[in-house]
């Protein structure tokens, strides 16, 4: 109890957080109407897995090392911003498929990946988005107190991951519903373009 408004600040800050659009969301998107609800819940756990990155680097103390290297922040932004542009260029490369009929739909699904493929996809769109660092940066740095034990902030970081992965499955189930499927994959060519466009426009806006 002695906690408990630090908490709930933390809970506010990290709803609105996980809530906003981003390059988690247009990942997960792009796995539940690709390939399916078991892939997209994956990857759903993978970017609630990597939130255990992000307590682990805080409460080590490397967030303040961060906040007082921009270059080495900066050369973050460069990788997470390489990897989502892979991502879009990646989705922009998608094949155009030619004439069929609605029958045809289950065969324009690209490839179902592994369950390991897809954990690591979400992992590292969470781990290298400096979104997320600078937010956990900001949450170990002007919210958490440096008096807070080390295990309350653990704490703190395993509610965040269970609550992203919560959010994140939910999305999942709703996106992989075979009604909002048929709906995209009907138009698979365009939506991959546009998911391509979005991420590579994620990947400048990192940048800059």
């Amino acid at each position: 109890m002695d906690y408990l408004d630090e908490f709930l600040l933390i809970v506010i800050a990290h709803f609105f957080a996980v809530a906003s659009p981003g390059p988690d969301f247009a990942v997960v998107l792009k796995q539940s109407v690709q390939q399916g609800r078991r892939n997209a819940l994956w990857t759903s756990a993978g970017v609630g897995g990597a939130i255990l990155l992000h307590i682990a680097y805080c409460v080590m103390g490397v967030a303040l090392i961060l906040s007082q290297s921009p270059s080495l922040f900066m050369a973050l932004k460069y990788v997470a911003g390489a990897y989502l542009a892979y991502l879009g260029i990646q989705a922009l490369r998608a094949a155009k498929p030619g004439a069929s009929s609605t029958n045809d739909i289950d065969d324009q699904t690209a490839p179902e990946e592994s369950i390991w493929v897809a954990f690591g996809r979400g992992f590292f769109t969470n781990a290298l988005n400096p979104k997320a660092t600078l937010f956990f940066m900001s949450l170990f740095t002007l919210v958490i107190s440096q008096t807070t034990p080390v295990s309350v902030q653990i704490g703190y970081g395993i509610y965040m991951a269970l609550a992203t992965w919560a959010w994140f499955s939910a999305l999942s189930l709703l996106l992989s519903k075979a009604c909002v499927r048929d709906f995209f994959q009907q138009r698979g060519y365009w939506f991959d373009r546009g998911i391509g466009v979005i991420l590579i426009a994620l990947a400048v806006r990192v940048v800059i």
